[in-house]
């Protein structure tokens, strides 16, 4: 087992014990095991179907899981056995946190809901994160982050107008609800210090993108506005888009402040319009937005990326290049701000993300990259639990352990 780390982190002390697979509960482990937590991720002998996704190592695991499954202790445990459910719930009786993102209803048929440890832990904080939240008509429905992105309202307003809804190439609905739920844990570790008491954080993929919505909601109940797709603009803010450089490049421009838009405008070429009155103003400029769009994507198709991001950053006017995985390595203030951090398997170097904020005093880190499948269950259910070698034995002869 490695070394824990030597330096002060802020969940320090604060034990998570991490059931489900794939994306959002796990996710929601690694930011709490990232600033200190001591996270014990309880697998499916075989181990979390991420361990297999996407690219895979030398010793066929994911680069992903290197990531994903760093600082985290794995156990491997068959929920479905009773053994196994008998040792989850020793586990979880001494928890501060438990994290879950199966189906609702699941864990209470296994006799580990919440309310099954109300006596015995009370101060437990029992974080369930699924489709569609624990209660409610579509509660017992699959919610992957794909679906719950669409119902969520994310895909409606992504893509081009009269065009298939577009979605980034990410599982964003299963991240940010791994954000909400770190953010939920947090509230509730801070309201238990005050009255000792734990709580259920429910969180639902599709309520998280909900979250994102901005002005949608009151946008549409004041005044009856449905937000449609705007392709790379944002709907009622101008200028701010993505144009074709002569070298086929793209680049992002910011230019909807008042003073930035006349200088945008007059270092495109354009002073007419930097000084037109009919534009001096954003609600003017919405108006003229083809006008304003044509003329700024002329200018950057006679320029090269480069030169075009010289021009505005010289004119203080925000704007930036598309970067690929590839450019960010490549950029020096990605290096500055140590957004990539070293591992080694086996032997090998592995940069994986660091996870931000960041903190000046206690900052998070990664002590040790994502292990091998059960590399943690001599230490927890020997060492903690206190299964002696014979039970130990029999438990893996009988496949509970993986």
């Amino acid at each position: 087992m490695p070394e824990l780390s030597s330096r002060r982190l802020p969940l320090d002390g604060v034990r998570v014990i991490e059931l489900g697979q794939l994306l959002a509960g796990p996710f929601t482990g690694t930011l709490l095991a990232y600033f200190g937590a001591d996270v014990v991720k309880v697998e499916p002998p075989g181990g979390d179907p991420i361990r297999g996704w996407r690219k895979l190592d030398e010793d066929g695991t994911s680069y992903w899981w290197r990531s994903l499954g760093r600082n985290k202790k794995s156990v491997t445990l068959d929920l479905k056995s009773d053994q196994g459910k008998a040792l989850v719930r020793q586990l979880m009786g001494n928890a501060d946190v438990v994290i879950e993102n199966f189906r609702p209803g699941t864990m209470e048929n296994w006799g580990l809901g919440p309310d099954s440890f109300a006596e015995d832990n009370p101060g437990l904080i029992y974080t369930r994160i699924s489709g569609y939240g624990q209660t409610g008509p579509y509660a017992s429905k699959p919610g992957y982050a794909s679906v719950c992105e669409g119902i969520g309202g994310l895909r409606y307003v992504n893509g081009f107008p009269g065009e298939r809804p577009v979605r980034p190439n990410l599982s964003l609905g299963d991240t940010i609800a791994g954000l909400h739920a770190a953010l939920g844990i947090l509230l509730a570790l801070f309201e238990r210090q005050k009255s000792d008491k734990g709580q259920v954080v429910d969180v639902a993929l599709y309520e998280s993108v909900f979250n994102l919505l901005e002005g949608v909601i009151p946008e549409f109940d004041g005044a009856g506005v449905i937000r449609e797709p705007a392709g790379s603009t944002v709907t009622g803010i101008v200028p701010t888009n993505t144009y074709r450089c002569a070298d086929g490049k793209f680049v992002v421009i910011g230019g909807n402040g008042d003073s930035i838009f006349k200088r945008l405008m007059t270092t495109a070429g354009r002073p007419d319009m930097a000084d037109n009155p009919a534009m001096a103003s954003n609600a003017g400029r919405v108006e003229h937005e083809t006008e304003i769009d044509t003329a700024l994507d002329s200018w950057c198709r006679s320029l090269p990326s480069e030169q075009v991001l010289t021009l505005l950053e010289e004119a203080r006017v925000p704007a930036g290049p598309i970067y690929s995985v590839a450019d960010m390595f490549n950029d020096p203030h990605f290096q500055a701000r140590g957004l990539f951090q070293q591992v080694e398997i086996n032997g090998k170097p592995l940069k994986v993300p660091a996870i931000t904020p960041r903190l000046a005093d206690t900052p998070g880190e990664t002590r040790w990259p994502g292990g091998e499948v059960g590399s943690h269950n001599d230490a927890v259910l020997r060492e903690e639990l206190g299964l002696s070698d014979e039970e130990f034995a029999a438990l893996k002869a009988d496949g509970v352990i993986g």
